[in-house]
């Protein structure tokens, strides 16, 4: 299609890549459909914030909206997009309803960013103290919600293929209505590796991740408490540093650099960090979707050690760029082995290049994508009366929403 194609994203906060997986992510969704000829529109209600990337650099149109406010009616109507593309389900539910009152042959697009419903089960089952299972994600409030926002649009980006299972196996979504996505990179190669600094030239462990995600607040934790005093012990001189946007003050009193543990606050370059570092530290204990800080230290060249959690969906059947351990013991021997021992250090991190090789295919999926959208917007008509129960749902919950977000509204004006 070589006409001018609208894309409208409706974004929960602006996106900010140097802070977080989900602001690269959301970026990569950027550059994909700019590439195929979209003029982009990026529109949210979140407040500006000093770390937001500079859409305008991206050629993508900036607009600041309204929660419950017809204003965004009028907006949309005079916009009149092609595609819409909700970032995360809270948005769809709070805008989805006047995007398909104002503009009904609009595609609409969900990106889940990851299950929140699979990591809030998880989380409940940690602190609980016991395993988590599927049938947990039934009981869950944010499932229901999650799942009926899926239902109702055309399409849905899923960045897991364990999540893929999941919401075909356990809630039977139909394959036609979710499409897999995982984090998009260039191919590397073995020789790129010796353009990154060698075993040598880098010292000290590292973990980063954004502290606004409880799973990382809770990974520094257990870090702090259980796996480094038994690194420590046996490898004196060795040195953590965690870096992460938006720590707050009980992240901050977790530096003790008597101890080697340093809380180092944001990165202005976070692969530059990850660069220097030796071996990344990852024990992270519930969550969902992919995590972008093991991607990132393997295009880095950073061998890592995580959990079964941690490495989630993220490698096929490929021996991991490091090691993957879930016994608090093993998990500080192996950081002291991969971190000592250059010839394993070394075979790990070409594990990391056979991995994004073979897992994150940037022209593979992108091209995917852009055919699958290209084919909805020729023939919305047809794929939407095969999806029944998504407009079962949207009769019934777009009508409760936009009569609640009406009343708010209303409330609003007195």
């Amino acid at each position: 299609m070589n006409q001018l194609k609208k894309l409208l994203i409706i974004g929960f906060v602006w996106p900010e890549p140097n802070s977080s997986a989900a602001g690269g992510r959301m970026m990569q969704l950027i550059s994909i459909f700019a590439a195929n000829g979209f003029e982009i529109t990026f529109a949210s209600a979140a407040l500006d914030s000093d770390f937001m990337v500079n859409l305008s650099e991206f050629g993508v149109a900036k607009k600041s909206i309204e929660l419950n406010s017809a204003s965004f009616d009028d907006f949309i109507i005079e916009l009149n997009p092609n595609v819409v593309l909700f970032d995360r389900f809270m948005i769809e539910e709070q805008f989805g309803w006047r995007v398909a009152e104002n503009c009904p042959n609009a595609i609409r697009i969900l990106d889940t960013e990851d299950l929140h419903c699979l990591r809030t089960a998880r989380q409940k089952a940690f602190k609980e103290n016991r395993d988590f299972e599927i049938v947990d994600l039934f009981s869950e409030e944010v499932a229901k919600r999650e799942i009926a926002s899926i239902l109702r649009c055309d399409l849905s980006l899923i960045i897991s293929e364990f999540e893929m299972n999941i919401l075909q196996d356990a809630f039977r979504i139909n394959k036609v209505l979710l499409f897999y996505l995982p984090f998009l990179v260039d191919k590397m190669s073995e020789n790129d590796l010796l353009k990154l600094p060698s075993f040598e030239d880098r010292k000290n462990f590292v973990f980063i991740g954004n502290f606004l995600h409880e799973p990382n607040w809770n990974t520094v934790q257990y870090l702090k408490e259980a796996i480094w005093p038994s690194i420590k012990e046996e490898f004196p001189e060795a040195v953590l540093e965690v870096y992460g946007a938006y720590p707050s003050q009980k992240v901050l009193q977790l530096h003790q650099p008597k101890n080697g543990f340093f809380i180092m606050g944001r990165a202005e370059d976070a692969n530059e960090v990850v660069k220097k570092a030796r071996v990344v530290l990852a024990p992270i204990r519930f969550g969902a979707g992919l995590k972008g800080k093991l991607l990132e230290a393997m295009q880095c060249g950073t061998p890592s050690i995580t959990t079964s959690i941690g490495s989630e969906a993220m490698h096929a059947n490929l021996s991991w760029s490091g090691f993957i351990e879930d016994d608090v013991l093993e998990f500080a021997k192996k950081a002291i082995v991969l971190y000592q021992d250059e010839n394993l250090w070394k075979q790990t991190q070409k594990n990391g290049v056979a991995i994004i090789n073979e897992c994150y295919q940037k022209d593979k999926y992108s091209n995917e994508l852009a055919a699958l959208v290209n084919s909805l917007l020729m023939d919305s008509k047809s794929h939407r009366l095969h999806n029944f129960m998504g407009n079962l749902l949207q009769f019934h919950a777009y009508k409760s929403t936009m009569y609640m977000s009406k009343w708010i509204e209303a409330k609003n004006k007195i």
